[in-house]
């Protein structure tokens, strides 16, 4: 009785169920619709970065239900959102998708390849170390990650993606460096971040003192750059190049005027330094000649002395012969210094053209002082260094000459009109010797006493007078010697001057070249940058990027892919501790079967 009831029961629950698993669709499926999908790629790499698998994870936006057809070259591929079945055939996938998002995961065959190749070591203490023999170890460690193309895997996702490379180090590590990377606190943890522009390679490097090392390995995250550059402000910058460019040119308009200017004041240094020699030469010459001036004088002097002293001893009826000679006497040194007062004319013009020459060049030679801070900061400007200092030296060269000149310039200006005084007072001294002479050739002719008392009275006037002049002359010859001297050290210093200013017409010259030159290469420096910043958003700026398919390109509506590759860890082997193995939960088919083994 009991087992005819057991039958019963179980025949009861096969035909409630049978049915479900037994009844067939009425109709065909119908076709899905999907308006985009979603590829997200997965890959393990081993602590090295050997790429171990990969698998992805696509997602649909299904607007319409239905079987859907997607394509990838899968070992396997396993539903994420129900538990219908993913069919493969081949390189096709196909699902019965519910409206909204459906997910499947597609485990890639072997040999599929990323787009980059990762390559990671590490040393410790500074010798390479093998990463399975790292945990646990103390030091100093360095993590090397090296990104680059792979040529075997699609070269788009290489050439379009940007990649952040992280790692996350404990806090208790000590002296933690990351050149070019972020380091930002993460709780208890260090984490470091790092950027790899599209189609770049890149060689990072983390540093850190580390205790009973473990490590959580290293994330690389790749997505599109698809942030377009904002251009907005290069306009201000291409109009400060612009501003800048206009400066160079106004710079090199003004050194060309400052080598016109050097060349001509080079040029009036040369030749105040040639008048100046010829000017020492004739005040030498005046000075040397002085001596013989000064006895030729003298002489002069004490004959007129003797013969006012003869004619003052003579008395009515003496001898008056030795008289005769007197007058052609006087005659002929009247006419010596009529030459001498044209000669001394003569130096005045000439001396008066070379001072007002020297008097002129050396004006024009500027006042103003440069300080040393304005030198300083043309030394330290992008003029030529030597430039600068043959500028300083010459300056230095040329206040120096208006210096001395200034401290002289009383002595020179004063020699004219002492030329003047003397050229005047020994053409007097001969107009009278000549007078004299022809007052003392009638008188002895008619050898009047009356007439020679005249003479003997005009000639002790003569001598007087005579002996003023040759005073005079004296301290003429003394300041004409003073002169020369002084004028020795003030010819040094205008040839010092020339040569100065013959060194700074070359610096000039070469200083034109250079800003010439700097002018040629920023002239178009504005055009140049904005086709270097049109060259770095063409380069940078991946807006335009159409998503594709990683894994096939028979795939279409593609809204984006991205990349997440992980290497495995570096972690201390745990004790295992053997536990008892729970008794395993039948199932619900099982648990159908055992209604019939009852009896």
């Amino acid at each position: 009785m009991m087992r005819k009831k057991q039958l019963t029961t179980s025949a009861l629950a096969l035909m409630i169920i049978l049915p479900s698993f037994l009844s067939v669709p009425a109709e065909a499926a119908t076709e899905g619709k999907v308006s985009s999908k979603d590829e997200v790629v997965y890959a393990t790499l081993d602590a090295d970065g050997n790429l171990d698998h990969i698998y992805v994870v696509n997602t649909f936006e299904v607007e319409r239900a239905g079987k859907i057809l997607d394509y990838g070259q899968y070992k396997n591929v396993k539903n994420l959102t129900d538990l219908s079945e993913v069919e493969q055939e081949g390189q096709e996938v196909k699902a019965d998708a519910p409206e909204g998002k459906f997910t499947y995961q597609g485990n890639m065959e072997e040999g599929t390849e990323l787009p980059w190749d990762v390559s990671v070591s590490y040393t410790l203490d500074g010798k390479e170390v093998d990463p399975t023999l790292l945990a646990g170890k103390s030091g100093h460690l360095e993590i090397m990650i090296d990104t680059a193309k792979n040529t075997g895997g699609n070269p788009v996702f290489y050439e379009n993606y940007l990649m952040q490379v992280s790692l996350s180090l404990p806090n208790t590590y000590e002296n933690i460096e990351a050149a070019d990377g972020m380091v930002a606190n993460a709780g208890k943890n260090k984490q470091i971040t790092f950027t790899v522009l599209p189609g770049k390679e890149k060689k990072l490097s983390v540093e850190a003192d580390v205790k009973d090392f473990e490590f959580k390995g290293v994330e690389l995250a790749a997505v599109p750059s698809t942030l377009p550059i904002d251009a907005t402000g290069t306009e201000g910058m291409t109009g400060d190049l612009s501003e800048l460019s206009d400066a160079i040119g106004k710079l090199n308009d003004g050194v060309a005027e400052l080598e016109n200017g050097v060349s001509q004041l080079n040029n009036g240094a040369a030749s105040l330094r040639d008048g100046s020699s010829q000017y020492r030469s004739g005040i030498g010459e005046l000075n040397g000649s002085s001596s013989q001036l000064v006895g030729a004088s003298g002489s002069i002097k004490e004959a007129l002395a003797a013969i006012n002293q003869s004619l003052s001893s003579q008395s009515a009826g003496a001898d008056l012969s030795s008289l005769n000679e007197l007058p052609a006497g006087l005659e002929k040194l009247a006419n010596g210094l009529k030459e001498t007062a044209n000669g001394m004319r003569t130096l005045r013009d000439n001396y008066s053209q070379a001072f007002a020459a020297l008097d002129g060049a050396i004006k024009e030679i500027p006042a103003s002082q440069v300080t040393e801070e304005e030198i300083a900061a043309l030394r330290n400007s992008a003029a030529n260094k030597e430039v600068v200092d043959k500028l300083a030296a010459s300056h230095l060269a040329a206040q120096k000459v208006k210096g001395t000149y200034a401290s002289v310039n009383g002595a020179f200006a004063a020699v004219e009109p002492s030329l003047n005084q003397m050229s005047g007072a020994v053409t007097e001294i001969s107009g009278q010797l000549t007078a004299i002479s022809t007052d003392l050739s009638a008188s002895l002719k008619d050898t009047n006493l009356n007439g020679l008392a005249e003479l003997q009275k005009g000639l002790g006037q003569l001598s007087a007078k005579y002996g003023d002049f040759h005073s005079g002359l004296v301290g003429y010859t003394n300041g004409v010697d003073q002169l020369a001297s002084s004028y020795g050290k003030l010819h040094s210093g205008i040839t010092e001057l020339a040569g100065g200013t013959s060194q700074l017409k070359n610096g000039v010259s070469e200083l034109h070249d250079g800003t010439t030159e700097l002018y040629q290469e920023t002239k178009d420096l504005p055009e140049k940058m904005q086709a270097e910043i049109n060259k770095m958003m063409d380069e940078y700026d991946k807006s335009d990027f159409k998503p594709v398919s990683f894994v096939s390109e028979k795939n279409e509506k593609v809204s984006s892919v991205q990349f997440v590759i992980k290497t495995e860890s570096i972690e201390k082997e745990e004790k295992k501790v053997k536990k008892a193995e729970p008794e395993k939960e039948k199932g619900f088919w099982e648990l159908f079967l055992d209604l019939f083994k009852q009896g």
